[in-house]
């Protein structure tokens, strides 16, 4: 199984800019989502924060897809394409976006409500939340890529979730998409060891039902099987000597 590669100081420098990119897109689409406004509205905003910082995106054109973030509504776990259908009231949104500075790459994801949330979709959001923040805390020097996946499993099932099966988080680098995977269930002390300057995309998704999910007509949408709702969040972080460096949130 690949491992993890370190960053120079100088790498790791243009992947925070990179990741300050992708948390100013959150910024920025989070202020914007409100009923009626559009998912394609939102893709618009990110497109202007990646013009302004002068950074690309590794979404565009990433075998073929046609936007810069991905907007995922309800029962759409992850991968959806931006359009003109109008959000409402009591949607459960997540939107997954990245950025590219000088090569390198960043990659984070959030999900919120549109307006105020059902009590099992707010429960969603915080679990998926506390999640991320359980898994994070275990990316540390000597720490091993199965203490992650055991921290997020432990969260989800503890509060009656499942993890969405099939999909996982990636190491990040010159590519969005490096090796190894880094599954959202997993054994202690098992898996690639973590390394300081490693980068990794760790990413929860999960959902208020079952654990299977499938490929909508697009070809890129994945929605969950039983119709139940999912949540998908997400940063990129750099293991350094005294613990996680999220790099993909604005200082």
């Amino acid at each position: 199984m690949a491992g993890l590669r370190a960053r120079t100081p100088e790498q790791l420098d243009a992947m925070r800019r990179a990741g300050r990119v992708v948390a100013e897109m959150h910024h920025d689409i989070r202020a914007l989502v409100a009923p009626g406004v559009t998912t394609a509205q939102l893709d618009a905003a990110a497109r202007a924060v990646l013009e302004r910082r002068g950074a690309t995106s590794n979404f565009l054109g990433y075998h073929g897809f046609p936007a810069v973030i991905c907007a995922s509504v309800n029962e759409v776990a992850i991968h959806g394409i931006p359009d003109d259908t109008p959000l409402v009231d009591g949607d459960l949104l997540s939107v997954d976006c990245g950025a590219v500075v000088d090569g390198w790459h960043g990659d984070a994801a959030f999900t919120m409500g549109v307006g105020p949330l059902d009590p099992t979709s707010a429960r969603l959001v915080e679990v998926a939340d506390a999640a991320l923040a359980a898994g994070i805390a275990t990316l540390v020097p000597g720490g091993r890529v199965g203490d992650y996946g055991a921290a997020v499993a432990a969260t989800v099932h503890g509060a009656g979730f499942s993890v969405l099966a099939d999909y996982v988080g990636h190491g990040i680098g010159t590519a969005m998409h490096e090796p190894p995977d880094i599954p959202n269930e997993g054994r202690r002390g098992r898996g690639p060891k973590l390394r300081v300057g490693a980068t990794v995309a760790v990413e929860p998704m999960l959902t208020a039902g079952g654990p299977d999910s499938v490929v909508l007509d697009d070809g890129w949408a994945v929605a969950t099987c039983d119709g139940s709702r999912a949540a998908h969040v997400e940063h990129t972080v750099a293991i350094g000597e005294d613990g996680p460096e999220i790099l993909t949130r604005l200082p």
